[in-house]
């Protein structure tokens, strides 16, 4: 009888899906693409995503429909962006027929120098509190947006968010979890508790939690518009504030802020255009790696194999050198962007790289002589599409948080270097280098793609992975992102918090990877482990130019959703 049951058991097997088979596509995707005709929105929050949704329905174009749903995910999402935080954007115009880039990131206070730092004896900018704020970038970004490309009236694009802060919303999962988390040290600062603990502690998955400080906000800007952040009440309250809590943030430097519209930079992997921003941002790591990478056969090396991960690295590793020691502010520095992102310089940087044995250290390329995030993308029926990315830093940001506002101000500063002679050491006014970066590929001068992952020092790590899981490997939208992931660790030094590598650093694998490519890795020398958290969060839409349709992916590692009408 036991035989039969061990029979049965086993021909039933041969006959019952798991619950991660598929009938079609990928084993590891968690679901299949969205497909839809008039507009696409993909946000890391489910009722962001509807509220997108909802004002493309309502005739807005994707420019309204990024707006309305980055303010509802700083109201739904607190622990990844607000607008306490800066914000980049690459817009595809479809009038135009032309990639617009929007750095909308702030600036360090114009009183605080590098002499105060020295003078009372840090080694790093802190990580909370008042020393790491820099100006809110955000609420500058989505006006300038909507000046150049906007359809609706922005008190349109705020109502939903004003009407979910005040009426409530049923906090999701991994947004709960995050909240307590930020909860447990970031209550000692003045208004965290007031705002995001009424209770006495943070809300739980499922509970109604409200807002009425940050619909308040938003219902301030929508009768006076864009100065009455930076230079009325709410200014004022936010100076007070910092100035309390012994920071160096001024009216001035926040009457004075302004976004910059900055040309996209480009490079062709394989016969697609990636585009990036220029710094501030680490935009164009991934364009560096893309080049790299292009030199190799990585088709006939095969998704998730020692030899594939081996050569990522490596290339990564390469490039992070070049990212710790050029990207800032390039009001402040002359970049090489052109040189930095050329296949010229590409094949030099190969040469680096054994194909046998990991490195324990690259310098840096010279150069010729002549830092928890959300990431959402929108496309409308006229073709516009949107690739937004918008963060506080970490997590929650830096703790401060103005009294009846609603929000939190960012820590950016935090990643400000106190070397002197660095590309990016303090200076009054300056920006900071930033880890968030948005993406958008083009193929044969017309819109393809436009994507994003999470993640701080991921984020170049993701775009690449994502598009040599398309390009290379041939897999859809949605199995790019879902497709188990790499992320390569360094050593992280008091330079502004920017990775640089001394002793190889170490390997971070996703479940899904075979345990003899670990071995195989090791044997080249690679520390491999595992991490938790860290592999980002990915939104993309595809536009189907033979089908006249979007596709749209949103993965399972957050709380998202992709969806179309």
């Amino acid at each position: 009888m036991k035989k039969l049951t061990i029979l049965l058991a086993a021909i039933l097997s041969i006959y019952t899906l798991n619950a991660q088979d598929r009938i079609t596509g990928r084993n590891f995707a968690t679901r299949s693409e969205v497909i839809a005709k008039n507009g696409m929105v993909a946000t890391s929050q489910p009722l962001a995503t509807q509220v997108g949704l909802d004002i493309l329905k309502k005739g807005g174009n994707a420019i309204d429909a990024a707006i309305a749903a980055n303010a509802m995910l700083g109201l739904v999402e607190p622990t990844g962006n607000g607008i306490g935080g800066d914000l980049f954007a690459i817009i595809w115009d479809a009038k135009s027929q032309k990639l617009y880039g929007l750095n909308a990131s702030g600036r360090s206070p114009y009183e605080l120098t590098l002499d105060y730092f020295k003078e009372n004896n840090y080694k790093k900018i802190p990580s909370h509190g008042a020393l790491s704020v820099s100006v809110p970038g955000c609420v500058d970004g989505w006006y300038e947006m909507h000046k150049r490309f906007g359809k609706l009236d922005m008190a349109d694009n705020f109502a939903p968010v004003i009407r979910y802060a005040e009426e409530g919303f049923p906090v999701s999962e991994l947004v709960a979890y995050y909240m307590e988390r930020s909860g447990r040290f970031l209550s000692r600062f003045p208004g965290f508790k007031e705002t995001y603990m009424p209770n006495g502690k943070t809300p739980a998955k499922g509970e109604l939690f409200k807002n009425p400080g940050l619909a308040n906000t938003f219902k301030i800007l929508s009768k006076k518009g864009r100065d009455a952040f930076y230079k009325g009440d709410i200014a004022k309250t936010m100076v007070d504030y910092i100035r309390e809590q012994g920071g160096f943030l001024s009216m001035k430097d926040l009457e004075d802020h302004s976004s910059t519209w900055v040309d996209p930079v480009s490079t062709n992997y394989r016969g697609y255009d990636v585009w990036e921003l220029p710094p501030n941002g680490q935009g164009i790591a991934a364009l560096q790696m893309l080049n790299i990478l292009e030199q190799y056969d990585i088709a006939s090396m095969g998704f998730g194999t020692a030899d594939y991960i081996h050569t990522f690295v490596e290339a990564k590793k390469v490039v992070y050198e070049d990212r710790a020691k050029y990207y800032a502010d390039m009001d402040f520095n002359k970049i090489p962007v052109d040189w930095l992102i050329s296949k010229e310089y590409a094949k030099k940087r190969k040469e680096l790289i054994d194909a046998q044995r990991a490195g324990r250290s690259y310098p840096a390329g010279e150069a010729l002589s002549h830092g928890e995030t959300i990431y959402m993308t929108v496309a409308d029926q006229w073709g516009n599409m949107v690739s937004l990315i918008q963060s506080n830093y970490r997590g929650m940001g830096s703790g401060m948080t103005p009294p009846g506002l609603g929000f939190i101000l960012q820590d950016r500063g935090e990643l400000f270097s106190l070397k002197e002679g660095h590309f990016n050491v303090y200076e009054p006014h300056k920006r900071p280098f930033h880890t968030i970066i948005p993406c958008f590929v083009t193929k044969d001068g017309k819109p393809f793609m436009s994507f994003g992952v999470m993640g701080g020092p991921m984020q170049p790590q993701g775009h690449v992975q994502i598009l040599v899981n398309m390009i290379d490997f041939g897999m859809n939208l949605q199995e790019a992102g879902d497709a188990p992931r790499i992320q390569h660790y360094g050593s992280t030094e008091p330079v502004g918090n920017v990775e640089t590598m001394k002793d190889g650093g170490r390997i971070v694998l996703e479940e899904g990877i075979d345990y003899e490519v670990i071995r195989a890795l090791m044997r080249k020398r690679h520390r491999v482990g595992f991490d938790l958290g860290g592999y980002g969060g990915y939104q993309a839409i595809l536009w189907d130019d033979n089908n006249k349709v979007y596709y749209g992916a949103s993965e399972s590692r957050k709380d998202g959703q992709a969806a179309g009408y």
